[in-house]
């Protein structure tokens, strides 16, 4: 019985919640606004990996190690789109 109990996807859901409650917490301490947006975005990341690896079974196929490099490349890809806006609207480099 206990193999059939989905041990790893109650963990990943526990670890969720809490780093949902540490990212409301921005809320309701009086924060920095540079504390909080980093907290912020730290829990961010993290959830996104859990849930990547816990809930959508990235880690347990053949081509694990493409779902891995397709991810980092999307990534890379938004953080570069996102400061190349930034460098070309606000910081006036174009």
């Amino acid at each position: 019985m206990r193999e059939l109990f989905p041990m790893k996807q109650v963990n990943g859901y526990i670890f969720s919640l809490l780093l949902t409650v540490i990212a409301l917490s921005v809320y309701f301490f009086d924060m920095s606004y540079a504390m909080g947006l980093t907290i912020l975005v730290v829990t961010a990341f993290i959830q996104a990996g859990v849930q990547l690896v816990v809930f959508m079974h990235a880690g347990e196929s053949k081509d694990k190690n493409a779902i891995y490099v397709n991810t980092i490349y999307g990534v890379v890809i938004a953080v570069l789109t996102v400061l190349g806006s930034l460098l070309a609207m606000i910081w006036g480099y174009y």
